[in-house]
């Protein structure tokens, strides 16, 4: 009998573990256009469990990034049920133009060249491969995430912060939960979403839903005056809000990077909330294509739920470090605190190092470091002279002679002699200064460009000049970053 037993279990044991299998999430790329010029990836996850089939598309527009940011980040959340789409690039030469049009005379705007009637084909190769996806997936839902350049609250002539849905009993009540979902994070009653109606013909979302009868919807941001994490995340919060409702996804609306990460990935969040300026481009475009990162970026609602537990660097960029500190909250820096603390790396470049200091009242004081003679930080903008110090020389890249780079009115650091917070090193000094606006002469010389120190069981470095404005400074980023989430620096 005991012997009867168990093979019985190593049966049950055996058909439970080829259930498990079957039922495992698959997830297959493929290419749409391959081989042409509208080249670009697609994704399925099918989660091996029955469910509905979700098609999520990005980029059709190229001066819409949000939803190709949106749709790339999505594409790695787990599924628990159903099946889920996703074509992040739609339109990957327009985007990397910046371009609402596809570089062609003839049906230039992508989303009109879907079939308006149940004969006509679509028009154009990028709209046919479209189609052809959307017709062999069938979706029960398709969302296509678009932006516009102004608020349709207040400005009817545009359709921006909008779901444009076909009305319908379960697509009218679905859409306004999705609009609630945005809208919950939405302060500003001109700025909130609102609901419209029927996509306009030749758009994806029409096309699918007349000639395929799926339930699809034009997901609409506003690029205008809001960054680009914002725009990303109302996109990320209206899609989990549906796929919450059909019990596809258990994971937040905050997932942003896949759960398993390639081997020496470092994950970077860059901050483009309240506060930053050009800076924070010229960074993304600096560490753009570098081996190994991984960067998304983040704004104070991201930082608020929590999202930073899956990056190994926070970079914060050049602005004004005050207003950074306001629009991120006392929460939100309380959060960044604890995420270096705990172990991760922090980076600061100009408005990010006047953050990171310890003598203002809204500072992280994560760096044991104040800001000195600080009633002429308006000392100018230009190019100065640094050189970097022998420990700098091994953080950042074997330069010893002194070079240029830009500076644009950043901190001057002087030891905060803090028992709390290990003392900082500095990494660079200033051999030239900027005196205008009536700064004193004499105070800028020397004192540090970059420094690093330790908090908690963290790291941070912070650079008064700006490395990522600077042509061939680039690798010093670089290797900041590889610091700061003590990975070692590159071989300059």
């Amino acid at each position: 009998m005991r012997r009867l037993a168990a093979i019985l279990l190593l049966v049950l044991a055996a058909a439970a573990a080829l259930a498990a299998d079957q039922a495992a999430p698959r997830v297959t790329e493929g290419i749409l256009a391959e081989g042409t010029r509208w080249e670009t990836a697609y994704v399925v996850s099918d989660s091996g469990v029955p469910g509905p089939t979700v098609m999520v598309v990005g980029g059709v527009h190229g001066n819409e990034p949000a939803g190709a940011a949106a749709a790339a980040q999505i594409r790695h959340w787990p599924l628990h049920r159903g099946k889920l789409v996703v074509v992040p690039r739609a339109n990957v030469p327009a985007l990397r133009n910046r371009n609402r049009y596809m570089p062609t005379e003839e049906d230039r705007n992508l989303n009109r060249n879907f079939p308006r009637t149940a004969n006509e084909p679509p028009r154009g190769e990028l709209a046919a491969a479209l189609w052809d996806l959307t017709c062999n997936v069938k979706p029960d839902w398709l969302m296509d995430l678009h932006e516009g350049f102004d608020f349709r609250k207040t400005n009817p002539k545009t359709t921006g912060s909008s779901i444009i849905h076909v009305p319908g009993p379960v697509t009218t009540p679905q859409a306004r939960r999705m609009l609630d979902a945005a809208n919950a994070t939405v302060a500003d009653e001109d700025k909130k979403l609102v609901l419209l109606r029927n996509p306009v013909a030749g758009s994806l979302a029409r096309s699918a839903a007349d000639r395929l009868g799926a339930r699809a919807f034009i997901l609409e941001t506003t690029f205008a005056k809001q960054p680009l994490s914002l725009r990303a995340r109302q996109h990320r919060l209206m899609v989990h809000r549906l796929l919450t409702d059909l019990g596809m996804v258990t994971c937040g609306a905050d997932v942003m990077v896949p759960l398993r990460r390639a081997a020496g990935e470092i994950r970077v969040a860059l901050y483009d909330g309240g506060g930053t300026s050009g800076s924070k481009d010229r960074v993304a475009a600096a560490l753009a294509g570098v081996k190994g990162l991984r960067l998304e970026r983040v704004g104070p609602g991201d930082v608020l739920a929590g999202a930073l537990d899956q990056f190994d660097v926070l970079i914060v960029p050049g602005g004004s470090g005050s207003k950074e500190a306001a629009a991120i909250t006392p929460k939100g820096r309380e959060a960044i605190r604890r995420f270096v603390g705990g172990g991760r790396g922090y980076v600061g470049i100009c408005a990010g190092a006047y953050l990171a200091a310890a003598n203002y009242s809204w500072s992280l004081a994560i760096l044991d470091a104040d800001v000195i003679d600080r009633k002429h930080w308006k000392r100018g903008t230009g190019t100065v002279q640094i050189e970097l110090t022998p420990e700098g020389r091994r953080v950042l890249g074997g330069r010893a002679e002194q070079f240029g780079i830009r500076y644009a009115n950043g901190p001057l650091l002087a030891p905060a002699n803090r028992p709390d917070i290990p003392d900082f090193a500095a990494l660079a000094r200033f051999r030239s200064e900027m005196n205008k606006n009536d700064a004193p002469k004499g105070i800028m010389l020397d004192t540090p460009a970059i420094a690093c120190g330790e908090y908690g069981r963290g790291r941070v470095l912070v650079s008064s000049p700006h490395p990522e404005s600077t042509d061939g400074l680039a690798p010093l980023l670089h290797n900041a970053v590889r610091w700061a989430a003590k990975s070692v620096p590159a071989d300059p």
